[in-house]
């Protein structure tokens, strides 16, 4: 409710302050001895919305950070609770219990009466800090539209300061994008660092056994736990290889078959229904996985002797592949379509076949592009997901054999976080050391398709 009232009253202030500025600013042109304005119309309606928005905005922003910060400190001080003995745990807890019952998630008369008592104080307050954020809201932009009335005038530069504007909020937004990346890959390595405090590097690079499970006594079997994460490497390529290997020649020959052999009547009807295996959750293709491709896999391989395990690389790898082929048939083909027609007729000329011509000219000039579409399937091979937990199963086995159970990167990293955990065991820390070598495979994935989309872009653009 506070976000669709806020969000209402943004809508009207911009369709007001813009409806000001530029109704004012035709109303001062017309009455000035030398008439005319400096810039168009719609941009000192847009100064007008900028300086009567932006502010608002960002005072807005920092109510809403710092309001559940404030309100936590007042409940518990002002309630009469008595939090001197417990830990910060268990007052958060109290404090859970207090926003439950206050939102009606919980029944009230169950509870203790000081907490009875700081449920009603934390929704009062809540309230009333939604009714002093709106007034705020809305005097600040009151007072910004009030200041841009005043600075506009038929001379005005406005199109240069709405532009200038403009760019700072781009430049803004750029930052954020940028900052954002810069703490998830410092958030990586400072929790990596611990994990490797705890756990020598070389055992979590070179060792084969991962076993993360810490025991609860010091006399249980592996209560230090094992956390080489070989096989977990194994397992991931081992995958990923078997996607690509379904995925990249299918999707490939199926771009190039749809670009330059099939009618149009045949492409505007095959390529959507290819395109729709990408909308479908992965979910789907891991319950396919698990209930029909594994079954099916496993009962061949035993009618020809072999042991086939009942969640296998194999199943999961064929499914995964299936799933990713429109990531590569969908952008080769747009790749291989935006090749200029100069040079297939020049193939043409020289006596070249159409096959030659796609081998020897198309093909090498949408090179940069069908990179770019692979590591785009890799990336989405390596991060999947319910598919191998589905299929693929949960054991760190060290085999290449695609008939056996495996597991991959992302699987133990949602494994390990799963539940309320503490970020101080080697169990849980292991989580962003593996985040940490999943973020490096795929920065080198990229400088290398990079490379080559340079090498080739330079020869034929």
């Amino acid at each position: 409710m506070t976000t669709l009232l806020i969000s209402l009253a943004f809508l009207v202030l911009v369709a007001l302050a813009f409806r000001i500025g530029r109704t004012r600013v035709v109303r001062l042109g017309t009455d000035a001895p030398g008439g005319g304005l400096h810039s168009l119309p719609g941009y000192y309606g847009a100064y007008a919305v900028l300086w009567c928005v932006v502010p608002a905005l960002i005072l807005t922003v920092v109510w809403l950070i710092a309001e559940p910060v404030i309100i936590r400190d007042m409940v518990l001080s002002g309630a009469g609770l008595d939090l001197a003995d417990m830990a910060e745990n268990q007052v958060n807890l109290v404090y859970n219990d207090i926003k439950n019952i206050a939102a009606g998630l919980k029944d009230a008369s169950l509870a203790d009466p000081a907490i009875q008592t700081a449920a009603q104080q934390y929704s009062s307050l809540q309230s009333t800090s939604f009714m002093a954020m709106l007034v705020v809201f809305l005097g600040v932009a009151a007072l910004g539209l009030f200041l841009a009335l005043q600075r506009i005038n038929p001379k005005m530069r406005a199109r240069q300061a709405v532009e200038r504007t403009i760019m700072w909020l781009l430049i803004g937004c750029s930052c954020v994008a940028i900052l954002t990346t810069a703490g998830i890959v410092m958030s990586l390595i400072f929790e990596t660092m611990r994990f490797f405090a705890k756990v020598p590097v070389t055992e979590f690079l070179f060792g084969m056994d991962w076993s993360p499970q810490m025991a609860l006594r010091s006399d249980q079997v592996g209560s230090s736990g094992a956390f080489g994460a070989v096989p977990i490497f194994a397992g991931t390529m081992l995958i990923s290889f078997l996607a690509m290997m379904v995925a990249a020649p299918i999707g490939l020959y199926s771009a190039i078959y749809m670009a330059e052999y099939a009618t149009p009547r045949f492409r505007s009807t095959v390529k959507p229904m290819l395109e729709i295996l990408a909308g479908i959750p992965t979910v789907v293709y891991g319950f396919f996985a698990a209930l029909t491709v594994a079954p099916v896999i496993r009962g061949f391989g035993q009618s020809i002797g072999l042991d086939v395990a009942s969640e296998s690389a194999l199943a999961a790898g064929l499914v995964m592949g299936v799933m990713i082929i429109p990531f590569v048939s969908s952008l080769s083909d747009d790749v291989i379509s935006a090749v200029p027609h100069s040079l297939r007729e020049g193939s043409y000329g020289l006596g070249a076949t159409k096959s030659e011509t796609i081998k020897q000219v198309i093909f090498p000039a949408a090179l940069p592009g069908i990179v770019g579409s692979l590591l785009l399937a890799v990336s989405r091979a390596i991060g999947e997901t319910m598919i191998v937990v589905m299929a693929a199963g949960l054991a760190a086995n060290l085999t290449a054999n695609p008939f056996q159970a495996v597991t991959t990167v992302t699987v133990q990293i949602v494994t390990l976080l799963v539940g309320d955990q503490e970020f101080d065991s080697p169990k849980t820390l292991a989580a962003f050391a593996l985040g940490l070598v999943l973020f490096i495979v795929t920065l080198i994935l990229n400088i290398i398709a990079l490379r080559v989309v340079r090498k080739y872009r330079e020869q034929y653009d």
